[in-house]
């Protein structure tokens, strides 16, 4: 029992709480649209997730943007529209649970995947993209519909909630899977021993 390893080592806490200040830091470099019945961002947010997902292990990762998104709803403004419990009813905050699930989904498969170099991290990211966004619509949907009763057609929702930010996105994962084909193998040796229980967190 002496011998058991935290949950998290100091040094991850201190990593995952740079990376919960990254994210916090990348809703404030955003691109608001007007569209309705709430505005859409496009934000750096993305970058930071993904860099998590594809650096860190899935314990660390999914604990980054928990604790974000935790701060957030405490009250502090680090959302792209400012912070508090009254978040959860805005349709757009279904993006905030698929930065989460991203990031941890993306680090368990950088954790199975044996060989990891560029093109294999693109798909890694690109796979985040694909579950963070359809975390994001499928909660849009269900907040119109069921909690403030606005019809909105597929055609609007694919739009606006898909279609008009997606393209950004893809280019946010095309640079962090560059910078992280260059800095993984550095971030994982610094964080993780490899000789010890860690070692299946390559």
């Amino acid at each position: 029992m002496l011998n058991e390893r935290p949950f998290l080592s100091i040094r991850e806490l201190s990593v995952g709480g740079l990376f919960a200040a990254l994210i916090a830091g990348g809703a404030f470099v955003k691109v608001t649209l007007p569209t309705e019945p709430f505005p859409m961002h496009f934000t750096l947010q993305w970058f930071f997730v993904l860099l998590a997902g594809l650096l860190l292990n899935r314990r660390l990762a999914g604990a980054a943007v928990g604790v974000y998104l935790l701060v957030g709803l405490l009250g502090v403004p680090v959302f792209a529209s400012g912070g508090g419990p009254a978040y959860l009813l805005r349709p757009t905050f279904g993006y905030l649970i698929g930065f989460a699930v991203a990031a941890y989904g993306m680090a368990w498969l950088c954790e199975n995947i044996r060989v990891l170099d560029y093109a294999k991290l693109l798909l890694v990211s690109v796979a985040g993209l694909l579950v963070y966004y359809g975390i994001g619509v499928l909660y849009y949907w269900l907040v119109c519909r069921i909690l403030i009763f606005q019809e909105i057609t597929w055609q609007i929702l694919l739009f606006q909630c898909f279609l008009l930010t997606v393209g950004e996105d893809f280019i946010l994962c095309v640079a962090a899977a560059s910078v992280a084909v260059r800095l993984r193998g550095l971030v994982r040796s610094t964080l993780y021993d490899y000789t010890g229980n860690m070692g299946r967190n390559r």
